[in-house]
């Protein structure tokens, strides 16, 4: 086991990571806000983004089983070649037909791709760091996801209004085939494992190992998936549907400005990521795990300032600001929470089991997040004119799951 947190490998893992992660934020931020200027529907939009999600939620699985039989490395790098073909494809096909179905596509293939990706590069982890390394390690993924975040859709703004979607596709392609080649270079240690027969045997096999490890060995990572999955379903959701819809439809914004400012508020959720991982990665001695419960709390809390601007402010700009200040908070303390708790997984999880579990926990806890979207899609076009009452909606519950959290996490 290497001790060493930079290593060769593991920097190869985090060079890659800022390329393709960038081409990712960029192109998962450009195409639904070409999807939203061309229909301008926040309901059309929840729907398009909450099918996005389905495909990620049932690959997810499947990428954690593979990532425990194939070299990591190998999946990392088809995949990132997989996802410039894809962009290719949808870039020459733009032109012509149902652009809508077109769109939706495309977003559920990149989410599927995302989805099989993740859990390979937080399972290399225990491979490539010492077990006293992971909390550091975790920070500096997650900080990596979050600055790819904070650039992609700054720069991804600035091109998307000046230009258009056709370079900003570009773009992205050319970083994903640069991630793809990078990674060819990164050497991670397999074991092949041995299979339980057919392929559908040995993937119910694993499947159901990795669930009887979080509901009957590990059930407090259980107790915490279920509170996890209730703060999608009403706080992520609402950010991810609300931010878009209010800032290029609801607020008086011309709409060249409007999506650059919409980049801008992209970029701070991503500062925000980046501001949180940096401090988890700062303060990983000094962190206990049986806290976490409070970082949930401080992100319902952040919610209600963005009520308050909708309901009594009447300058744009001004909601704005505090619209992306909130959001900002969010990522902040939700970052925290997910490198603690990521952290905690792959200490208490077996190597032959960590892609699994991690897989099965990003599939639950995604499943909530295309029912959230497509509830405040439908929320927010019922409330036109009144837009601040599902955003206080998602204050009040996410608070009522996280109060009920925190004594699930206390006893970790």
């Amino acid at each position: 086991m290497n001790q060493k947190l930079f290593s060769k490998d593991f920097t190869l893992v985090v060079i890659g990571q800022i390329i393709s992660l960038f081409g990712n934020a960029t192109i998962r931020f450009a195409l639904p806000l070409y999807l939203l200027n061309l229909t301008g529907s926040s309901a059309l939009y929840g729907t398009v983004t909450a099918c996005a999600f389905v495909p990620a939620i049932l690959l997810s699985p499947i990428g954690g089983i593979v990532a425990d039989r194939v070299n990591k490395r190998n999946i990392m790098v088809a995949l990132d070649f997989f996802t410039a073909a894809v962009i290719l494809g949808f870039t020459l096909l733009m032109g012509g037909g149902n652009l809508v179905l077109l769109l939706t596509v495309t977003l559920m293939l990149l989410y599927g791709i995302a989805g099989a990706y993740q859990p390979s590069v937080q399972a290399s982890i225990p491979a490539l760091v010492g077990q006293e390394r992971f909390m550091e390690a975790n920070s500096v993924i997650n900080a990596v996801s979050s600055l790819a975040s904070l650039v992609g859709p700054v720069l991804g703004g600035m091109l998307y209004s000046a230009y258009g979607l056709e370079p900003v596709l570009w773009v992205c392609m050319v970083c994903f085939v640069l991630s793809a080649v990078m990674e060819i270079f990164i050497r991670i240690p397999f074991q092949r494992q041995g299979s339980e027969g057919g392929i559908l045997r040995t993937v119910r096999a694993d499947f159901a190992r990795s669930v009887h490890f979080i509901r009957k060995e590990k059930p407090v990572i259980g107790k915490a998936l279920l509170a996890v999955c209730g703060i999608n379903l009403f706080l992520s959701a609402m950010i991810v549907v609300a931010l878009p819809y209010l800032v290029t439809e609801v607020l008086d914004l011309e709409t060249a400005q409007a999506n650059r400012l919409y980049g801008f508020a992209q970029g701070a959720l991503a500062a925000g990521g980046l501001a949180g991982g940096i401090g988890a990665g700062l303060f990983a001695k000094k962190l206990a795990v049986r806290r976490v419960g409070n970082l949930i709390i401080a992100c319902a809390v952040s919610v209600f300032p963005m009520g308050a601007a909708l309901l009594l402010s009447s300058s744009a700009m001004a909601t704005y600001m505090v619209l992306t200040l909130c959001c900002f908070a969010v990522m902040v303390f939700s970052t925290m929470f997910s490198v603690q708790m990521m952290s905690f997984i792959q200490k208490e999880t077996p190597q032959n089991l960590i892609g699994k579990v991690i897989a099965v926990i990003l599939t639950v806890s995604m499943c909530a997040q295309p029912l959230g979207n497509a509830m405040y899609g439908i929320l927010f076009e019922v409330c036109e004119g009144t837009e601040y009452i599902p955003v206080f909606l998602s204050g009040a519950v996410s608070l009522a799951i996280a109060l009920g959290a925190g004594k699930v996490f206390r006893r970790l």
